[in-house]
């Protein structure tokens, strides 16, 4: 720690700044263009090993727990990625882009909360800020990816065409 604080400042320090900074940054990510965010630059794009999604329910059961994330986007009038509403095309390629956007906050948020080692004492706390950076956001990364993984590989066996409702 480079700040020598008395234990209420840090747990004060701690109780605002770990949730602004989460709030902060999905905030701010909101407001980014989405044009920022390419789906098939190096970071963002599917990789084969995760299978249209299936690496990420076979190894983490990521169906069984995604229900319990909370989708901040929502609580800033961003793109809402609880659930698909539309199997158009061109609303999949804005939810694949928004996973990017979304997969980008998370990445951010880790030394955003790392900050925080600051006035967290070592080595305890800090090593305890330091799994929290990592366990709070790696859940969500996970997600973003899954979903964009499933996006795009519906949208490559659909061929991009819209569907077309039976009426049953």
């Amino acid at each position: 720690m480079w700040l020598d604080l008395p234990k209420l400042w840090i747990v004060i320090l701690n109780a605002v700044a770990i949730p602004a900074i989460h709030l902060g940054f999905s905030w701010w990510f909101t407001r980014i263009d989405r044009d920022c965010f390419d789906p098939d630059s190096w970071l963002y794009r599917v990789r084969s090993w995760e299978e249209g999604g299936k690496a990420y329910q076979t190894l983490f059961h990521i169906r069984r727990w995604k229900h319990l994330l909370p989708d901040a986007a929502t609580w800033f009038d961003g793109f809402a990625k609880g659930e698909l509403k539309k199997m158009d095309p061109p609303h999949l390629r804005t939810f694949v882009v928004e996973t990017c956007r979304g997969e980008a906050a998370h990445w951010v948020q880790i030394p955003g909360l790392l900050l925080t080692l600051i006035w967290n004492p070592w080595p305890t706390a800090a090593a305890v800020m330091i799994v929290y950076a990592f366990a709070s956001n790696f859940p969500c990364l996970l997600l973003q990816r899954f979903t964009r993984a499933r996006l795009v590989r519906f949208l490559e066996e659909s061929g991009g065409k819209e569907r077309r409702s039976t009426g049953r």
